[in-house]
């Protein structure tokens, strides 16, 4: 019979451990001194792009895809002799692919999740787990991952796992106030090398502790409430850190979902890695979450870590400790070259002979790694199945819908969110929630694909046919509807963080001024409508933008109360925007966003630029410029701009890459 995960792993451990003292005396002894290369494999945010595959466009993308990922994995594998291969979470979720699996056709409990299926193709060595693992709820997850948690709704099962070990530190159950994972774990490896003129076998110990942002109690707050609870980073790992260094390791690996953030520390703090890095029990970090690469060195354009105190953004290294962020979607591959020097019998890091760097699947020549051809086949069935519900037509367009232009003023992508959101709300306040049946319900919806991810991370809804696969592209995670009641002031509020998407412009500057912030998520730049109309006038500060803020044309008053539709992880606190901290909520649907997007479709069945694509409620404060104001959008996409009625754009170049610059006239009419 198959062991649970709970009792699996350590028995495992034991009997590594003791085959290695049984082959001790096979091994001829490891003289102090002795040099070592260890390389330390990372993946992180793989977010379940297993195929290099765009399911919301239904066509190939050779920029990412873990089974490109692998191919980078197999080729280190070849140049390194001893490797470990580790993951830093944001495993299960983020595709259609996913939701597939999870909402639609669940996988059952003895079948393994395609993203695991793949990933154990390759032989990891052990992981985390990040926040969007707990999106699908826990009993989900407990499920995939085959872990026995302690928690309410949780049932324990003996279902199909991953077949590495997955530790998290900091979340615990409210039952027992233990980790709802195993907080760290200790791996036996054998590292192949030479000494004096042999080829030999020495044991090294390894010691895996994980963390993730104890932000999740926010962001998934329907998810985890009165269920789990989260500690900070530092607290976790002063925790467990020396139980897990009485183990007799040689070192350890901090795997942690999370980025480097300069910020005061605190218990709740969502990058906090630059003070994990601190404590004396960590020898390496893999981090994560933030959708970026480190060491940034050799990489064009900006530079996010390079002057933070106590980072080395060239070698890798914060606080003197080895790190690595492997961006994300199998878009590149993390890897640490450890140099181990043995002393008093056990191998320490040689920092001085270590670096860190990050592999990309896109070659210097533009072209793409090839797929490792293991992998598809593994998920061709599930693949299919997706891409055929996808398919599922729900309604058509006269025109199209994309977010190219979001930044400046587009919101073809968003209008249709937000009509969908704001007539759901409605209906369930005249239905359920009468004592605010006289207030506005307004919408706020976010372009959550505006070219992070290059040229080809944009929404595009051609005008005809409207299938599902149209509706995850308009609406890409799988939040739950939430609506909050909150103030004119606050809602004021609301719209100066999403203002922060933009640079402040200098009028008088006569060189080029990029309009974008390109270091503020478009996720965050929400836009709210459905009678809101404003300005954001972008010469001034941060927090001092708005102006001209109405709803049916009045001017919106600081004690004016109004009901906004959003999502759970915008109402819960996400994305810090003032006024949001899940205590003004008044609905928590059990519905989500997307399938209010769909249902909405289904039932509009015809949609009209006229009527679902014209409401440009936000414009830019006229302001005549010496130099340029320019943005980067998609390649050819200039007639989009038109047709939706955006003045003054213009094409500057093309950036060879499926980017073009384009320029706007803030003193145009928008």
């Amino acid at each position: 019979m198959k062991l649970r995960s709970a009792t699996r792993l350590p028995l495992l451990l034991a009997l590594t451990a003791l085959a290695a003292c049984a082959t001790t005396a096979q091994r001829p002894a490891v003289p102090d001194g002795t040099r070592a290369q260890l390389a330390i494999l990372e993946t992180t945010d793989l977010h379940s792009n297993i195929r290099s595959y765009d399911y919301y466009q239904d066509k190939a993308d050779p920029s990412l895809g873990f089974e490109r990922a692998a191919t980078l994995v197999r080729q280190a594998r070849a140049q390194y002799p001893n490797s470990l291969l580790f993951d830093a979470g944001d495993t299960i979720q983020g595709t259609a692919l996913a939701d597939y699996q999870a909402l639609v056709h669940p996988v059952g409990c003895a079948e393994e999740l395609a993203m695991y299926r793949a990933m154990d193709a390759l032989g990891y060595d052990g992981g985390t787990i990040g926040n969007h693992e707990f999106n699908y709820g826990l009993p989900f997850l407990a499920q995939v991952s085959d872990q026995a948690m302690n928690v309410d709704g949780v049932t324990s099962r003996d279902c199909a796992g991953p077949h590495f070990p997955l530790v998290l530190a900091n979340v615990f159950s409210t039952r027992d106030d233990r980790p709802i994972y195993p907080p760290y774990a200790v791996l036996e490896r054998t590292l192949r090398l030479d000494l004096d003129g042999r080829r030999v076998e020495a044991p090294v110990r390894i010691g895996i502790i994980g963390f993730t942002p104890p932000t999740i109690m926010l962001w998934d707050k329907r998810n985890l409430e009165g269920k789990v609870y989260s500690k900070g980073l530092v607290e976790a790992a002063r925790q467990f850190l020396p139980e897990l260094r009485a183990q007799g390791v040689d070192f350890v690996v901090a795997i942690s979902h999370g980025g480097i953030d300069r910020s005061h520390y605190s218990p709740e703090m969502e990058n906090a890695n630059l003070y994990l890095a601190q404590e004396p029990g960590i020898d390496v970090l893999l981090l994560g979450h933030s959708h970026t690469v480190f060491p940034e060195a050799g990489r064009a354009g900006h530079k996010r870590f390079a002057n933070i105190a106590g980072v080395d953004d060239e070698r890798g290294l914060i606080h003197g400790k080895p790190a690595v962020m492997g961006n994300y979607w199998g878009k590149s591959l993390g890897i640490i070259e450890l140099a181990l020097l043995r002393k008093d019998g056990h191998w320490t890091i040689d920092t001085a002979a270590t670096r860190s760097q990050v592999r990309d699947i896109r070659n210097a020549d533009g072209s793409h790694v090839a797929p490792d051809p293991a992998i598809a086949p593994l998920v061709e069935s599930v693949h299919e199945a997706t891409r055929q519900y996808v398919a599922t037509p729900i309604g058509d367009s006269d025109f199209a819908l994309t977010s190219y232009f979001a930044d400046v003023g587009d919101v073809t992508a968003l209008q249709v969110v937000n009509e969908a959101q704001a007539d759901y709300v409605r209906r369930y306040v005249a239905q359920s929630l009468p004592q605010y049946a006289a207030l506005p319900v307004v919408s706020a919806a976010a372009p959550f694909r505006s070219g992070f991810g290059g040229a080809s991370d944009y929404t595009d809804v051609p005008a005809g046919p409207i299938a599902i696969r149209h509706a995850a592209d308009l609406y890409l995670y799988p939040n739950t509807l939430t609506a909050v009641k909150i103030d004119g002031a606050t809602l004021k509020g609301w719209l100066e963080r999403a203002a922060g998407r933009f640079n402040r412009i200098d009028p008088q500057q006569t060189a080029p001024q990029p309009l974008v912030n390109r270091s503020f998520s478009g996720y965050n730049f929400d836009v709210i409508q459905n009678g809101i109309s404003y300005a954001i006038d972008v010469t001034q500060p941060a927090g001092a933008r708005i102006t001209d803020l109405r709803h049916a044309g009045k001017p919106v008053q600081p004690q004016q109360e109004f009901i906004v539709v959003t999502n759970n992880y915008r109402a819960s606190g996400g994305g810090k925007f003032p006024g949001l901290d899940g205590s003004n909520i008044v609905l928590a649907a059990p519905d989500g966003n997307r399938e209010v997007l769909i249902d909405w479709i289904r039932a509009r069945q015809h949609l009209r630029r006229d009527r679902d694509g014209a409401d440009r409620n936000w414009r830019f404060v006229a302001v005549h410029t010496r130099g340029p104001i320019t943005f980067v959008s998609a390649s050819g996409k200039l007639a989009l701009a038109e047709a939706a009625g955006l003045a003054g754009i213009r094409l500057l170049h093309d950036n060879g890459d499926g980017t073009s610059t384009y320029a706007i006239d803030l003193a145009a009419p928008h």
